[in-house]
């Protein structure tokens, strides 16, 4: 019986939109311009637990669209997701976070994108797909260099 409940516990609790933005700071001028974007994608995301076991991973995406120096369009969504996550080794806990939950948010904060800067009047923009998996490699690397870089202070005693 103690065994079943041992088991390793992986489960979508909610997917919502938690935050949106748009601006259009330069309406109604910027939509009679006639040259192609500069489009800038930031990407960002974050875990936090809620509960015993239960974590919530924020995704956020941030579009710029430019021209010149003049923004056609500024679209911040925060995607985020309750998981419960239970009898999971602490070592994959973190890549858990990092890696599944964003892929599992990912697909749907590209369409909150595409779609509000479709109603907004311009033309789609289309995320390409990320691999969290090699961003999360990535951030362990560049963490790992800035502690080898930190200087050791040793006390004499």
């Amino acid at each position: 019986m103690s065994d079943a409940q041992n088991q390793p516990v992986f489960s979508i609790e909610k997917l919502y939109v938690k935050d949106i933005s748009l601006e259009i700071p330069n309406a109604p001028q910027v939509f009679l311009e006639r040259e192609a974007p500069q489009v800038d994608i930031q990407l960002h995301h974050e875990s936090q637990p809620v509960d015993e076991g239960v974590y919530q991973t924020l995704l956020t995406v941030t579009v710029t669209a430019k021209v010149k120096e003049k923004t056609l369009f500024l679209v911040e969504v925060g995607q985020a997701g309750i998981f419960v996550i239970r009898n999971v080794p602490q070592d994959d806990l973190d890549p858990i976070l990092g890696i599944a939950c964003p892929n599992i948010l990912y697909p749907y904060v590209r369409e909150v994108v595409s779609d509000v800067v479709t109603r907004s009047g311009f033309p789609p923009v289309v995320i390409n797909p990320v691999n969290f998996e090699a961003l999360y490699a990535a951030q362990k690397q560049a963490q790992a260099e800035q502690q080898a870089a930190q200087p050791v202070i040793q006390v004499a005693h």
